[in-house]
C-alpha cells in the first residue's frame, strides 16, 4: 500500500473499526469461525459465572440450612444410599468426552476421515449419555423428592430454583452440542470437509477446522461442568 493510500486511512479512535474489520490486522492467521467462537466463549463465561456468583452470594445469605447434596443426590443401591454416586458417573462420562473430542481434532487435520468420524460418534453419545442422566436426576428430584423451583423437603427454599436454572442451562449447551457432533460426524463421513462442500447456512466451503471450532466449544462445556461440579455438587 503506498503513502498516499495510507493517509487516507483513519487516525486515532476511529481506526479502531477500520482494523478490527481486517482479518490480518487483528486476527492475523486466525479463522473468522475460531476468532468468533472465542469471543463467544468469553460472553458465556460471564453468563456462568453471574449464575455461580448468585448462588454462592445467595446460598451465604439464608437464614434457613442448606440442603447437603450428599443426601439430596444421594443413589440407591441395593437399598442402600451411595452419595453422589450418579454425579461422579455423569462426571466421568463429560470429561471422558471431552478426550475423545481432542482426538476427532487430531485425525481430522489428519484427514483420517473414518477415525475422526467414529471420536465424534463417540462424544456425540458421551453427551447424550450425560443429558440423559441429567434427566433421570431431575426426574428423580421432582416426581420422587418434591424438589420444585419454590420449595423442597430438604431445607432452604432457594435451593431447587439455583439447581433448576444452573444445571438446566449447562444442560441445554451439552444438547445444543450434541445436536453439532451428529451433524458433523455425518458430514465426516460423507466427506464434506474433504471436498469443501457449503454448508446449510453459509456460502463458505467446509474444513476440518470446523471441528477443532466444534472442539472448543465442547471444551468449554466440560470445564463449566467441572465448576458446578465443585461449588454445587461438593461445597
Amino acid at each position: 500500500m503506498d503513502q498516499s493510500a495510507l493517509n487516507k486511512l483513519p487516525k486515532g479512535w476511529k481506526s479502531i473499526p477500520n482494523d478490527l474489520g481486517s482479518d490480518q490486522t487483528a486476527f492475523k492467521g486466525v479463522s473468522w469461525g475460531k476468532a468468533m467462537m472465542w469471543i463467544f466463549l468469553l460472553s458465556d463465561t460471564f453468563i456462568f459465572s453471574c449464575f455461580l456468583i448468585s448462588y454462592m452470594k445467595g446460598r451465604a445469605s439464608v437464614v434457613d440450612q442448606w440442603p447437603n447434596p450428599s443426601e439430596v443426590f444421594a443413589l440407591e443401591v441395593g437399598g442402600v444410599p451411595v452419595p453422589l454416586l450418579l454425579i461422579a458417573i455423569m462426571t466421568f462420562v463429560l470429561i471422558t468426552s471431552s478426550g475423545t473430542m481432542a482426538l476427532a481434532v487430531k485425525y481430522g487435520y489428519e484427514k483420517n476421515r473414518k477415525i475422526c468420524g467414529i471420536f465424534l460418534l463417540l462424544t456425540a453419545l458421551g453427551g447424550l449419555t450425560f443429558v440423559g442422566m441429567q434427566a433421570f436426576e431431575w426426574s428423580k428430584l421432582i416426581f420422587h423428592e418434591g424438589v420444585r423451583p419454590w420449595g423442597n423437603p430438604f431445607g432452604a427454599v432457594q435451593f431447587g430454583s439455583f439447581f433448576f436454572m444452573i444445571t438446566g442451562f449447562h444442560g441445554t449447551h451439552v444438547s445444543i452440542g450434541v445436536i453439532f457432533l451428529f451433524i458433523f460426524s455425518r458430514k465426516v463421513f460423507k466427506g464434506n470437509f474433504d471436498r469443501g462442500d457449503k454448508g446449510f447456512f453459509t456460502s463458505m466451503k467446509s474444513d476440518y477446522v470446523a471441528i477443532e471450532i466444534l472442539g472448543l466449544y465442547w471444551h468449554f462445556v466440560d470445564l463449566v461442568w467441572v465448576f458446578i461440579f465443585a461449588f454445587f455438587y461438593l461445597w
